[in-house]
């Protein structure tokens, strides 16, 4: 599924490309009705954890999520019939996005969107999240870290990978509890710092030097130590941890 990172990247993309613009909206697959927004103007593009808003002036909104399969193809200058099972096409004269098998594309009113915010936790790769609320929300989840920050009510935008990677960087043990505020504000700057250079490369950035490598995320061995990787189920996804740099569980 893709984390946060790559969710801001296609914001910040279609944002430059597409807001401001009268587009020309399309459902091709047919199971998404954009009639209401063809020929209107996208006023902006939002990132919210993992999910994208598409805001229109005098249009509901569109949610997407991408779940596990969804993408996006953008195409510049001439192009021809969007793909085969293409959900959403938003064009211009010199660009269009194509939105392929999202797991959500539907359209949001003022009170969706007011409850899709209230849902979600502070999300580390926007300029508006408090630092002090994720410290809040962390240090008073009262279960395991690692589960914590897989939960988006939590921490919005972080995924299986990240988590590995950042508690990893943080010295902390997925199974560790009662996370004080200070570890909680470290792992929040950590994520902070990391994701928004995962969201500058479209992948995930735990090793500015080594950038497409991992220090214990599918791993047989640390990368940094060489101790065996210790993986096991953790709020449904498998975690990894270092027994060597991240000892203990508290």
């Amino acid at each position: 599924m893709p984390e946060g990172h790559l969710v801001h990247r296609h914001a910040d993309e279609q944002q430059r490309a597409l807001a401001g613009r009268v587009v020309r909206a399309s459902g091709p697959q047919g199971r998404f009705d954009a009639r209401p927004y063809d020929r209107r103007t996208l006023t902006g593009v939002e990132a919210l954890g993992k999910h994208l808003l598409y805001h229109f002036e005098d249009a509901p909104t569109i949610h997407v999520h991408l779940g596990m399969r969804g993408i996006f193809l953008r195409h510049d200058g001439p192009r021809g019939e969007p793909p085969r099972g293409t959900r959403l096409r938003l064009a211009t004269d010199d660009v269009a996005f194509d939105l392929i098998a999202p797991i959500r594309c539907e359209a949001y009113g003022p009170g969706d969107v007011a409850a899709l915010r209230a849902s979600l936790g502070p999300d580390p790769l926007r300029a508006d999240a408090s630092r002090d609320e994720a410290v809040r929300r962390l240090t008073a989840f009262g279960g395991p870290v690692g589960a914590a920050v897989l939960d988006q009510k939590v921490w919005a935008g972080i995924g299986n990978a990240w988590r590995a990677e950042l508690l990893f960087l943080a010295g902390l043990h997925p199974a560790a509890r009662d996370v004080g505020a200070g570890t909680a504000g470290r792992l929040w700057d950590t994520a902070v710092a990391y994701l928004a250079l995962g969201r500058d490369a479209g992948q995930i950035v735990s090793d500015p030097e080594r950038p497409d490598e991992r220090w214990v995320y599918r791993r047989e061995h640390c990368r940094r130590c060489g101790a065996p990787v210790l993986t096991w189920e953790l709020a449904s996804r498998t975690a990894y941890a270092c027994p060597v740099d991240q000892p203990g569980k508290g």
